[in-house]
């Protein structure tokens, strides 16, 4: 019986099972054939395509789209290079900030005098022995006549100078901070400087002179060699400090040399202060100005004259330090 193709419901010949298998195998590889073609295209675009001569193939996600690539880094032109020179992204070394000017130098203040010193009179009257005689181990000071003790002052300045000084480096120690309850006396504050191998020493004071003397002094050791004293090595370097004390002083404030001192030269020299006659280290008074002149008292009262003393006493300092080897 010869074989006859059954008919679909359109009445015609319906295909084999055999046909449409083979028809859907063909159309299943064809499909994956795609994505794998698809992806070689890709590739070769990468290698050999537009923009040729990279090596880098495009990623591919894992649907078989492409993943767009990261932009280059921008760089940027060094300054005043030429074309096709472009600088390196690296970030620039930042330069190591200079070394303050008196960084490893060390400075020794005595602020004169102590603000309780008139609570202790047994402690501050005893006498000490400074070389070729003796003292008392402090004194109270003296104060304007309205009352603004010279301790009260000299303590004043002295943290002013130390702010000042701290700024540019220097190694700043007191003999007193207002934290004793008197003193400590003259001899102790020379040893305070010589333990502390200081590079200079000064001991601020207001003077105490008659009413129509005005103006401000340095005081100079002298020459003492007695009693274990022996001023001679510092004697130079002392003189070098008051001078450049003595200007920068002046410079600052406006204050005129002392007018009833050694002819109105702003300089005197002594041989009877302990302080001066103990130190083993270049050492000077400083008197600010006469605390019983009104002109000088109504300055040395003022906040702002104060911060302007103790700048031109930093800067006789600083000025002395740096010239030191």
């Amino acid at each position: 019986m010869p074989f006859e193709h059954p008919l679909d419901k359109y009445g015609r010949p319906a295909r084999s099972a055999s046909r449409g298998a083979r028809a859907a195998t063909l159309v299943v590889v064809l499909a994956a054939l795609v994505p794998v073609c698809f992806a070689g295209w890709l590739g070769w675009q990468a290698v050999f395509g537009k923009g040729g001569g990279s090596r880098a193939a495009a990623a591919i996600s894992q649907d078989g789209r492409p993943v767009p690539a990261r932009p280059a880094p921008t760089r940027t032109p060094a300054a005043g290079a030429g074309a096709g020179t472009a600088a390196s992204s690296a970030p620039a070394a930042v330069p190591r900030a200079a070394a303050l000017p008196l960084a490893g130098k060390v400075v020794v203040i005595d602020p004169g005098h102590n603000p309780d010193n008139y609570q202790h009179p047994d402690q501050v009257n005893a006498l000490v022995r400074v070389g070729n005689g003796s003292k008392a181990c402090d004194t109270t000071g003296t104060e304007t006549d309205a009352g603004y003790p010279e301790a009260d002052f000299t303590l004043d300045v002295a943290r002013r100078v130390r702010a000042v000084l701290q700024a540019e480096g220097a190694k700043v120690i007191f003999t007193q901070d207002g934290n004793l309850p008197w003193g400590p006396c003259v001899t102790q504050r020379a040893e305070i400087g010589n333990a502390a191998h200081a590079d200079a020493a000064i001991s601020i004071h207001g003077d105490g002179a008659g009413a129509d003397d005005y103006g401000f002094h340095v005081i100079l050791p002298a020459v003492v060699v007695a009693g274990g004293a022996d001023t001679r090595p510092i004697v130079g370097p002392s003189r070098t400090l008051g001078l450049d004390l003595r200007s920068a002083f002046h410079s600052a404030t406006g204050e005129p040399f002392a007018t009833y001192i050694n002819g109105g030269t702003g300089l005197d020299v002594r041989s009877d202060l302990g302080g001066l006659n103990l130190s083993t280290v270049p050492k000077v008074f400083i008197e600010c100005g006469n605390m019983r002149n009104a002109t000088d008292a109504g300055r040395m009262t003022s906040a702002s004259w104060r911060q302007r003393a103790a700048q031109g006493i930093a800067s006789g300092l600083s000025a002395f330090l740096l010239h030191q080897n």
